[in-house]
Protein backbone atom coordinates (compact mmCIF):
# COMPACT_ATOMS: atom_id res chain seq x y z
CA UNK A 1 0.00 0.00 0.00
CA UNK A 2 2.58 2.49 0.69
CA UNK A 3 6.60 2.62 1.10
CA UNK A 4 6.19 2.26 4.98
CA UNK A 5 3.59 -0.47 5.87
CA UNK A 6 2.17 -3.68 4.92
CA UNK A 7 -1.59 -4.22 4.38
CA UNK A 8 -4.25 -7.05 4.37
CA UNK A 9 -8.05 -7.73 3.02
CA UNK A 10 -9.67 -10.75 4.27
CA UNK A 11 -12.13 -12.41 2.62
CA UNK A 12 -14.84 -15.44 2.70
CA UNK A 13 -12.21 -17.49 3.96
CA UNK A 14 -12.32 -16.75 7.58
CA UNK A 15 -14.81 -15.98 10.21
CA UNK A 16 -13.38 -13.92 12.61
CA UNK A 17 -15.83 -13.95 15.47
CA UNK A 18 -13.03 -15.03 18.15
CA UNK A 19 -11.35 -17.95 17.10
CA UNK A 20 -7.76 -16.94 18.43
CA UNK A 21 -6.44 -19.90 15.39
CA UNK A 22 -7.55 -17.38 12.27
CA UNK A 23 -6.10 -14.39 14.34
CA UNK A 24 -3.09 -16.05 14.78
CA UNK A 25 -3.01 -17.19 10.55
CA UNK A 26 -3.21 -13.77 10.25
CA UNK A 27 -1.03 -12.47 12.25
CA UNK A 28 1.92 -14.76 10.80
CA UNK A 29 0.72 -12.93 7.17
CA UNK A 30 2.06 -10.06 8.65
CA UNK A 31 4.86 -11.27 10.52
CA UNK A 32 3.32 -10.78 14.39
CA UNK A 33 2.03 -12.65 17.21
CA UNK A 34 -1.40 -12.55 18.09
CA UNK A 35 -0.48 -11.25 21.26
CA UNK A 36 0.34 -7.86 18.73
CA UNK A 37 -2.66 -7.68 17.17
CA UNK A 38 -4.60 -4.47 17.90
CA UNK A 39 -8.68 -4.21 17.56
CA UNK A 40 -10.60 -1.93 18.82
CA UNK A 41 -14.59 -2.64 20.24
CA UNK A 42 -16.37 -1.00 17.26
CA UNK A 43 -19.55 1.00 18.59
CA UNK A 44 -20.13 2.68 14.93
CA UNK A 45 -19.14 6.13 16.11
CA UNK A 46 -16.01 8.13 15.19
CA UNK A 47 -13.83 7.66 18.27
CA UNK A 48 -10.04 6.82 17.57
CA UNK A 49 -7.91 4.73 19.93
CA UNK A 50 -3.80 4.96 19.44
CA UNK A 51 -1.38 2.35 20.35
CA UNK A 52 2.06 3.81 20.80
CA UNK A 53 5.39 2.22 20.08
CA UNK A 54 7.43 1.72 23.08
CA UNK A 55 3.91 1.74 25.05
CA UNK A 56 4.77 -1.54 28.05
CA UNK A 57 0.86 -1.26 29.70
CA UNK A 58 -0.43 -4.02 27.17
CA UNK A 59 -3.67 -3.22 25.27
CA UNK A 60 -7.38 -3.62 26.63
CA UNK A 61 -9.39 -3.63 23.25
CA UNK A 62 -10.70 -0.03 24.00
CA UNK A 63 -13.71 1.13 21.98
CA UNK A 64 -13.62 2.45 18.75
CA UNK A 65 -14.01 2.87 15.68
CA UNK A 66 -10.61 3.56 14.51
CA UNK A 67 -7.09 3.02 15.20
CA UNK A 68 -3.39 4.55 14.58
CA UNK A 69 -0.30 3.31 15.43
CA UNK A 70 3.61 4.73 14.79
CA UNK A 71 4.45 0.96 16.45
CA UNK A 72 5.80 -1.13 13.91
CA UNK A 73 6.15 -4.34 16.31
CA UNK A 74 2.34 -4.21 16.17
CA UNK A 75 -0.44 -5.05 13.91
CA UNK A 76 -3.63 -3.19 13.61
CA UNK A 77 -7.29 -3.74 11.90
CA UNK A 78 -10.75 -3.63 11.84
CA UNK A 79 -13.85 -5.57 10.98
CA UNK A 80 -16.60 -5.88 8.87
CA UNK A 81 -19.51 -7.25 7.00
CA UNK A 82 -20.77 -4.66 4.92
CA UNK A 83 -19.46 -1.84 6.34
CA UNK A 84 -16.28 0.06 4.64
CA UNK A 85 -12.84 -0.38 6.00
CA UNK A 86 -10.38 2.02 5.30
CA UNK A 87 -6.46 1.48 5.86
CA UNK A 88 -4.38 4.73 5.87
CA UNK A 89 -0.52 4.90 5.49
CA UNK A 90 1.41 7.79 5.94
CA UNK A 91 4.44 7.99 3.16
CA UNK A 92 7.10 9.78 5.00
CA UNK A 93 7.04 8.03 8.04
CA UNK A 94 5.86 4.78 9.50
CA UNK A 95 2.85 5.76 10.68
CA UNK A 96 -0.50 4.08 10.01
CA UNK A 97 -4.30 3.54 10.74
CA UNK A 98 -7.53 1.23 10.44
CA UNK A 99 -10.89 2.95 10.00
CA UNK A 100 -14.37 0.98 10.22
CA UNK A 101 -16.97 3.05 8.76
CA UNK A 102 -20.52 1.86 8.38
CA UNK A 103 -23.39 4.67 7.98
CA UNK A 104 -23.38 5.65 11.20
CA UNK A 105 -19.28 6.08 11.59
CA UNK A 106 -19.82 7.83 7.77
CA UNK A 107 -22.34 10.60 9.52
CA UNK A 108 -19.68 10.77 12.40
CA UNK A 109 -16.94 11.50 9.93
CA UNK A 110 -15.17 8.29 11.10
CA UNK A 111 -12.91 8.69 8.46
CA UNK A 112 -11.54 12.23 8.89
CA UNK A 113 -11.24 11.59 12.16
CA UNK A 114 -8.83 9.12 11.87
CA UNK A 115 -6.71 11.29 9.64
CA UNK A 116 -7.24 14.00 12.45
CA UNK A 117 -5.69 11.47 14.98
CA UNK A 118 -2.33 10.21 12.77
CA UNK A 119 -1.85 14.22 12.19
CA UNK A 120 -2.28 14.93 16.31
CA UNK A 121 -0.89 12.32 17.41
CA UNK A 122 2.46 11.68 14.91
CA UNK A 123 2.45 14.61 13.17
CA UNK A 124 1.67 12.85 9.62
CA UNK A 125 0.70 15.81 6.83
CA UNK A 126 -2.47 14.55 5.13
CA UNK A 127 -1.13 14.94 1.69
CA UNK A 128 1.62 12.20 2.60
CA UNK A 129 -1.08 9.83 3.26
CA UNK A 130 -2.25 7.05 1.23
CA UNK A 131 -5.75 5.03 1.36
CA UNK A 132 -7.44 2.02 0.87
CA UNK A 133 -11.56 1.68 0.68
CA UNK A 134 -11.89 -1.65 0.79
CA UNK A 135 -14.99 -3.94 0.02
CA UNK A 136 -18.45 -2.83 1.25
CA UNK A 137 -22.31 -2.78 0.45
CA UNK A 138 -22.47 -0.82 -2.75
CA UNK A 139 -25.24 1.58 -4.05
CA UNK A 140 -26.67 -1.37 -5.56
CA UNK A 141 -27.58 -2.74 -2.41
CA UNK A 142 -27.08 -0.19 -0.18
CA UNK A 143 -30.55 0.58 0.48
CA UNK A 144 -31.61 2.58 3.35
CA UNK A 145 -34.82 4.27 4.94
CA UNK A 146 -35.77 8.35 5.04
CA UNK A 147 -34.52 8.53 8.29
CA UNK A 148 -30.47 7.89 7.35
CA UNK A 149 -29.98 10.28 4.75
CA UNK A 150 -32.04 12.78 7.38
CA UNK A 151 -29.24 11.81 9.81
CA UNK A 152 -26.65 13.22 7.57
CA UNK A 153 -28.35 16.75 6.99
CA UNK A 154 -28.07 16.77 10.78
CA UNK A 155 -24.80 16.22 11.05
CA UNK A 156 -24.26 18.81 8.79
CA UNK A 157 -23.12 17.35 5.57
CA UNK A 158 -24.67 19.91 2.92
CA UNK A 159 -26.95 19.08 0.61
CA UNK A 160 -24.75 18.63 -2.51
CA UNK A 161 -23.35 16.31 -0.48
CA UNK A 162 -26.29 14.42 0.02
CA UNK A 163 -27.35 14.07 -2.99
CA UNK A 164 -23.82 12.76 -4.50
CA UNK A 165 -23.71 9.91 -1.46
CA UNK A 166 -27.57 8.86 -2.32
CA UNK A 167 -29.58 7.68 -5.20
CA UNK A 168 -33.65 6.50 -5.45
CA UNK A 169 -33.02 3.03 -6.33
CA UNK A 170 -35.65 0.53 -8.29
CA UNK A 171 -37.73 0.48 -5.30
CA UNK A 172 -38.09 3.91 -5.14
CA UNK A 173 -35.85 4.04 -1.90
CA UNK A 174 -32.80 5.83 -1.05
CA UNK A 175 -29.84 3.60 -1.64
CA UNK A 176 -25.93 4.66 0.23
CA UNK A 177 -23.42 5.09 -1.80
CA UNK A 178 -21.06 4.52 1.14
CA UNK A 179 -17.44 4.31 -0.56
CA UNK A 180 -18.05 7.53 -2.14
CA UNK A 181 -18.85 9.44 0.97
CA UNK A 182 -15.83 8.29 2.39
CA UNK A 183 -13.80 9.25 -0.72
CA UNK A 184 -15.38 12.51 -0.70
CA UNK A 185 -14.54 12.97 3.73
CA UNK A 186 -11.10 11.95 2.86
CA UNK A 187 -10.16 14.58 0.24
CA UNK A 188 -12.71 16.52 2.36
CA UNK A 189 -9.55 15.81 5.36
CA UNK A 190 -6.92 16.46 2.95
CA UNK A 191 -6.25 12.97 1.29
CA UNK A 192 -4.87 13.89 -2.40
CA UNK A 193 -7.75 12.57 -4.53
CA UNK A 194 -4.80 10.24 -6.47
CA UNK A 195 -3.87 8.35 -3.16
CA UNK A 196 -7.45 6.96 -2.79
CA UNK A 197 -8.20 3.54 -3.98
CA UNK A 198 -11.64 2.28 -3.86
CA UNK A 199 -11.80 -1.67 -4.20
CA UNK A 200 -15.24 -0.95 -5.92
CA UNK A 201 -16.87 -4.25 -4.84
CA UNK A 202 -20.27 -4.69 -3.16
CA UNK A 203 -20.01 -7.40 -0.16
CA UNK A 204 -23.85 -8.50 -0.86
CA UNK A 205 -23.04 -8.72 -4.39
CA UNK A 206 -20.44 -11.66 -3.80
CA UNK A 207 -21.68 -14.00 -0.95
CA UNK A 208 -19.10 -16.72 -1.59
CA UNK A 209 -16.77 -13.72 -1.56
CA UNK A 210 -17.04 -11.77 0.94
CA UNK A 211 -19.51 -11.80 4.56
CA UNK A 212 -22.66 -9.66 4.19
CA UNK A 213 -24.52 -8.81 7.21
CA UNK A 214 -27.31 -8.03 4.55
CA UNK A 215 -26.95 -11.44 3.19
CA UNK A 216 -26.62 -13.66 6.59
CA UNK A 217 -28.19 -11.20 9.24
CA UNK A 218 -26.64 -11.96 12.78
CA UNK A 219 -24.99 -15.25 11.04
CA UNK A 220 -22.86 -13.64 9.38
CA UNK A 221 -18.68 -13.82 9.59
CA UNK A 222 -16.30 -10.79 9.44
CA UNK A 223 -14.05 -9.91 7.42
CA UNK A 224 -10.73 -7.77 8.50
CA UNK A 225 -8.62 -4.86 7.16
CA UNK A 226 -5.15 -5.10 8.67
CA UNK A 227 -2.07 -3.04 8.38
CA UNK A 228 1.58 -2.79 9.73
CA UNK A 229 3.61 0.08 9.90
CA UNK A 230 7.15 -0.78 8.28
CA UNK A 231 10.47 0.42 9.34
Amino acid sequence: MAEHARHLFTSHDLHLRGDDGEWQALGHVLGVPLSRIRLVKQMHKAQVAVARRGDGNGWSTPEGDAIVTDDPEVVIGVRMADCAAILLADQTRAVVGAVHAGWRGTVQRAVQAGVEAMSREFGSRPRDLVAAVGPCLDVCCGEVGDEVVEAFRAAGHGEAAVERWFSIGPGGRFHLHLAGANRDQLEAAGVEPGRINVAGLCTRSYPGIFHSYRVAGANAGRMAALIRATV
